[in-house]
């Protein structure tokens, strides 16, 4: 079907297609940041059920390395609060895929009229006049 559509609606086809695409990344990404986030926050929350005397370890690269409470708890914030900051970001520009998404379709289906027919305009069934 699409080799017998007008060169202006392949091409806003393709846009929907590269917008699909981007919406799956982000929703990847999201649940990638929302995961990380669970886990940091559950490391947090351990954290107060540790005495701060204990010795603790975090992983830099391959190596775990000696640490202090204070520092590991700082260093469990920062990333909380980076991880929020991200996934705010993400979700802002998932709302802006999907805005983006929508305009193009309403966009196509404009340019292609009553091709395949559709819901029935103001004049249509339960269209009573009083």
């Amino acid at each position: 079907m699409q080799g017998n559509l007008p060169p202006e609606a392949q091409e806003k086809i393709e846009q929907l297609q590269d917008l699909q695409e981007t919406a799956q990344e982000v929703a990847v990404q999201k649940q990638e940041a929302e995961s990380n986030l669970t886990e940091a926050k559950n490391a947090l929350d351990e954290l107060e059920n540790i005495d701060e005397g204990t010795t603790m370890y975090r992983n830099v690269g391959e190596l775990l390395v000696e640490t202090d409470y204070e520092q590991a708890e700082e260093d469990l914030d920062e990333k909380v609060d980076s991880l929020e900051i991200r996934l705010e970001t993400l979700e802002k520009q998932e709302e802006r895929v999907q805005d983006q998404f929508e305009s193009l379709q309403e966009e196509l289906e404009d340019m292609l009229g009553g091709m395949g027919g559709g819901p029935a305009g103001p004049g249509g069934p339960g269209a009573g006049g009083a």
